[in-house]
């Protein structure tokens, strides 16, 4: 069977997907190991058995619900590539809006925390653009921060960190420039649990009691002993979250509270500064 024939067939059983042909692009693109644009260079090459083989049971699978990153094992952030895995959350287009209003606020040099860090996409991102700052990630488990660590890595980035943290735990006396997150937001009882990728990711990472709130408000409640005078604490939060994680922060004392808007247009960040 050709390139074209087998990425014609696939986009046909992935009509259930959002994206049928960009799936089955992205996969076949896996299985040969090269990029899409050798795809629709080489449309009249014959797969071999042992490629055919694996790209059928990716789009079966594919057809069942994984996601497209947990079954390549990557997936693209910043224009970063980020190795994934089912410990983590996938990275989304939406949480670049936290990175844009962090790089937004910071200076030439200072110290970030990213709190939840997952991939480390977040911390891998700003610090890719701020090479003079140093930069921390954290999360609650071992296998975690080494997936971080080996993105890091990969990437060449030597000016981020990564250890193993419940939230604030392991940071006692630490003081930041900026600290941001993208905490477990979704409410226990939410339909998207049980819908497209969210079904396949962990539900630690996505839950949080309070109606979606807990970590939100622990992380502002105990942000302000690990922040300089002047430094900036930014959250991303559920689309209907917005008010409530703003009256949070102004009640514990921040100033200049916003909240940004997603690609989508959802209010999705939300900071303030404390002084």
């Amino acid at each position: 069977m050709t390139v074209d024939d087998a990425l014609r067939e696939a986009a046909l059983r992935l009509e259930g997907s959002p994206t049928p042909r960009l799936d089955a692009e992205v996969l076949l693109s896996h299985v040969c190991s090269r990029d899409r644009t050798w795809l629709y260079t080489w449309g009249d090459r014959e797969l071999t058995e042992a490629e055919l083989a694996t790209f059928v049971d990716l789009i079966e699978r594919r057809v069942g619900g994984c996601p497209v990153a947990y079954l390549t094992g990557v997936r693209e952030f910043w224009g970063l590539s980020l190795q994934t895995s089912a410990s983590t959350l996938i990275p989304r287009p939406d949480t670049e809006c936290l990175v844009e209003v962090a790089l937004a606020c910071a200076g030439e040099q200072g110290a970030l925390l990213d709190l939840g860090t997952g991939t480390g996409a977040i911390a891998l991102a700003f610090a890719s653009e701020k090479p003079q700052w140093q930069v921390t990630g954290a999360d609650l488990t071992e296998e975690t921060v080494a997936l971080a660590r080996a993105n890091a890595q990969a990437l060449g980035i030597v000016n981020a960190t990564f250890r193993q943290s419940d939230w604030f735990a392991a940071m006692p006396g630490e003081r930041y420039d900026l600290i941001v997150s993208n905490p477990p937001y979704i409410a226990n009882d939410d339909p998207h649990l049980g819908q497209a990728d969210v079904r396949f990711e962990p539900r630690s990472a996505l839950v949080a009691e309070a109606h979606g709130m807990a970590a939100l408000l622990h992380l502002v409640e105990m942000a302000p002993d690990h922040l300089r005078s002047g430094a900036w604490l930014w959250l991303e939060h559920g689309y209907d979250q917005a008010a409530a994680v703003r009256d949070a922060l102004t009640q514990r004392g921040f100033q200049q509270v916003e909240s940004y808007r997603d690609l989508g247009g959802h209010e999705r960040v939300s900071g303030g500064q404390w002084c």
